[in-house]
């Protein structure tokens, strides 16, 4: 069963998606989190339950990131938002998204060579990350153009300028 409920953050309110944790009893694993207006943003669904009392943990660690506290998260991420749902190409990219470090970004190129996508690979590696169903947790905003500009932001790209600003990544 699908759980959800709202957090309120500097982007506007979060949705967050959830279901039961496969590790910990009674915890949840984050399917979705997605922001107000974004680009293919999950919706609440017939069937899903509001449950606020799920995300504790998550509602925790994103408030100590958004007051500039958490450096990384550790949260469990469901099969589905993990890459059960996404393609063999979208999981490696994915997993690319999470060795960026906090306060650093990196660009299309980067990931794309990092995921043995050449040339034209870059365009495709754009089009996975803009597919990421874990915004924020997993630091799509943290990839930039190879001029350094800021693109692509499926939340929109003054969210993207906010969250590298929180972090200090934003170059003059």
């Amino acid at each position: 069963m699908t759980v959800y409920t709202e957090v309120d953050s500097p982007l506007g309110e979060l949705l967050l998606a959830g279901e039961a944790s496969a590790t910990s009893p009674g915890g949840t694993a984050l399917l979705s989190l997605s922001l107000p207006g974004q680009k293919g943003a999950t919706v609440v669904r017939d069937g899903w339950q509001r449950a606020p009392e799920a995300f504790g943990e998550i509602a925790r660690q994103l408030r100590a990131y958004f007051a500039g506290e958490l450096r990384s998260f550790t949260i469990e991420y469901a099969v589905a938002a993990g890459g059960g749902s996404g393609t063999v190409f979208q999981r490696r990219v994915w997993r690319a998204l999470e060795d960026i470090p906090y306060g650093r970004t990196v660009t299309y190129g980067q990931i794309a060579e990092q995921v043995g996508a050449s040339g034209a690979g870059v365009r495709a590696v754009g089009t996975a990350i803009g597919r990421n169903p874990l915004l924020v947790v997993r630091p799509c905003h943290r990839v930039i153009g190879a001029d350094g500009a800021l693109r692509g932001y499926a939340g929109g790209l003054e969210r993207k300028e906010r969250l590298l600003g929180l972090e200090g990544a934003l170059v003059p």
